[in-house]
């Protein structure tokens, strides 16, 4: 399910994002439930797709999660597309903004970090993978987050037009790669079967139903007769066998991809001189 950003009131849509109105007076009564406030409802909004995924999104769903009606909530969000936005940028403040850690004229160390943050950023919130990138949000911590990303970019020396592209190059990179990881945790649960069963069941028909595969996809089978898969970091240690193999081919192939770019901008870097 792909969903889309920005399709609530333009000019309320970004108020609240941007917090640039007044918010509406907290109403206080008798009993003991808490008192409403878009922040509450949008950490309540995260909470239930973050456990539920989008498909339970509802207004009622998080009203019920506040112990309040749907109606309540709409004194503070409009609606449901406006509550995504909030959820879409709320969340995206827990990306790191700086990278200190890294040397500053290391910039590829520092790209390192910031692809591995945004990958796990996504596994937390699988669910925002599902906000299509075609439309954005416009959010103060959208923005900060290209921010970030455009800073590190600066200290490779490129152009701004090479830069530009590169932007566009690495977020859909990563979110695709996390898009991987977080698919792999979920097959099993989502089908029922085991990765192990579903393989072993249709490996063993295929060969049965197609005796002569590697002869006809001679480029795949020579592939995977070349020799041994890289392993994946920290393969072989205690623990490392918790994590299923297509999660660990998915965060191999999220390596090596990266590594690959990575190459390509110190190889742009290389034909400027």
């Amino acid at each position: 399910m792909v969903v889309f950003a920005g399709q609530g009131d333009p000019r309320r849509s970004l108020s609240l994002l941007w917090r640039a109105d007044a918010p509406p007076p907290t109403r206080g009564g008798p009993g003991p439930k808490p008192r409403l406030s878009v922040d509450a409802i949008v950490a309540a909004a995260v909470a239930l797709a973050d456990e539920e995924g989008m498909g339970a999104l509802s207004m009622r769903a998080v009203g019920d999660r506040l112990g309040r009606t749907a109606m309540a909530l709409y004194t503070y969000v409009p609606g449901k597309s406006e509550l995504l936005d909030l959820m879409y940028d709320a969340v995206h403040a827990e990306l790191p903004t700086a990278y200190p850690e890294s040397d500053p004229a290391d910039w590829r160390a520092a790209l390192t970090a910031w692809a591995g943050e945004v990958l796990e950023f996504h596994v937390r919130h699988p669910w925002v993978l599902q906000v299509s990138q075609a439309r954005p949000v416009l959010g103060p911590h959208e923005y900060a987050g290209l921010d970030t990303l455009v800073t590190l970019l600066r200290a490779t020396g490129l152009e701004a037009g090479v830069l530009r592209r590169l932007v566009g190059t690495l977020f859909p990179f990563v979110r695709g790669s996390a898009q991987a990881v977080a698919d792999a945790r979920l097959a099993a649960t989502a089908t029922g079967s085991s990765d192990e069963e579903w393989w072993a069941a249709r490996s063993a028909a295929l060969l049965e139903l197609v005796p002569d595969f590697a002869e006809r996809f001679p480029a795949v089978s020579g592939l995977e007769a070349e020799g041994p898969v890289e392993p994946y970091p920290g393969e072989g240690t205690e623990g490392a066998e918790a994590v299923p193999y297509p999660e660990r081919e998915a965060r191999e192939t999220f390596r090596v991809g990266l590594g690959v770019l990575l190459d390509g901008i110190e190889a742009a870097r290389a034909d400027r001189t």
